[in-house]
Order: C-alpha cells, then structure tokens, then sequence
C-alpha cells in the first residue's frame, strides 16, 4: 500500500457507512455529513457496519483516489464516538490499517540537546 504523505490529515468517521457508496456517494457524504471539503488532501477514513473492512478516500491532487481493505480473521478497532470524525496521526493511520489497536500508539516526546558549555 502507499500510504499518504505525513504531511496529510487523516480524520475517521466514527460512524459505519453503506459500503456499497464508490467515490461519488463517499465524496457526497464528506459534503453533507461530515461537512468538509473532499478535495483538500484530507484522508477520510470509513468502516463498515461489522468493522473488518475500511475505506479511504482522499484528493492526491490529480483526482479521487479510493483504496478498500477487508480483513480475513479480526475487526478494526474503532473509537467509541457515535457521530463526527477523530484525527489521527500517520503512525496510529499505519496501524489502523494494518489491523493493530492505533489508540495504543503514542507520539514519543523527545526533548531537544542541550547545548555543551
């Protein structure tokens, strides 16, 4: 898979969606639902109603792009949220998809040197 740049943001919609939609009926619900703009780069991640498949779609600056994952023997984790979206960053993106529990994933904070006197 290529993943989006880290440069990217990545909302979830915490809602389940008919996974029958294409990119037409997804970029639809971006407008409506989730009222945002499709075409800004943003990469909107969609699950199914029993959580083992997912869809992505996003703007790569040249056209829609729509990639779908189905998983063969477990479920995607998922927030809690009924309604909206939840950012992520690339490393929780990374292992939304892979299939790995993204909220265990935490941002190291690393402090910078300190200068030598």
């Amino acid at each position: 898979m290529i993943f989006p740049s880290n440069r990217v943001r990545i909302l979830i919609a915490a809602k389940p969606v008919d996974f029958r939609k294409g990119l037409d009926g997804l970029t639809a619900l971006v407008k409506s639902e989730l009222q945002r703009d499709p075409y800004t780069g943003t990469v909107f991640v969609f699950r199914s109603r029993r959580a083992d498949r997912l869809k992505l779609l996003y703007w790569d600056g040249s056209g829609l792009v729509l990639t779908y994952k189905r998983l063969e023997a477990q479920r995607f984790v998922w927030p809690k949220l009924q309604s909206g979206t939840l950012a992520l960053n690339p490393a929780q993106f990374e292992a939304l998809f892979a299939g790995l529990d993204w909220q265990k994933v935490r941002a190291v904070s690393v402090r910078p040197p300190q200068a030598i006197a």
